[in-house]
């Protein structure tokens, strides 16, 4: 929504609320000149990990995660849909890479804040001053959380091993 002043204030600013899509943000940014394929490699380092650590992200109860890069490189769209609130999300994310001792993609965008492992309201600002709110979202599953999903997954795979099993 664009005018937030009726909106449940959470301990960063208005709290959105949940869509068919869960919670979520978009932002655009510029990238600093040059960092565009440090922005890559950085990509290519987190999909690494996770392929060791497939548990890694976690704790962001993400649904999605979406990095493009267009306009020659000289800018960035982050889409992350999740199931928690902004704030929780938030929180979450600046413990995670602190913990990890890893930086953010973040970093390589023009106007984030250095000082943002110690200050997640900086962070937070930067967040809210480069969001592009949606004006519409469909969600095939609507208010389905992510662990919801993966609890049926599980449910279904084990009705076709005991299915198999009958045979």
């Amino acid at each position: 929504p664009k005018e937030t002043d009726h909106l449940e204030q959470g301990k960063y600013g208005p709290v959105f609320p949940r869509t068919p899509a869960c919670y979520g943000f978009t932002i655009v940014a510029r990238v600093k000149p040059g960092h565009a394929d440090a922005m890559r490699q950085y990509g290519y380092a987190l999909a690494e990990a996770l392929e060791q650590d497939p548990y890694l992200l976690a704790p962001l109860k993400l649904h999605y995660l979406r990095w493009v890069l267009f306009d020659d490189d000289t800018r960035f769209m982050y889409q992350g849909i999740f199931d928690t609130d902004f704030d929780k999300y938030t929180e979450d994310a600046v413990a995670l890479f602190s913990k990890a001792g890893v930086s953010t993609a973040f970093e390589h965008l023009e106007g984030f804040p250095e000082d943002w492992r110690t200050n997640p309201e900086a962070f937070v600002r930067f967040v809210r001053e480069h969001h592009c709110p949606s004006f519409i979202e469909y969600g095939e599953y609507p208010y389905v959380t992510a662990d919801e999903i993966k609890k049926a997954l599980r449910i279904k795979s084990a009705l076709s091993e005991m299915l198999d099993q009958m045979q």
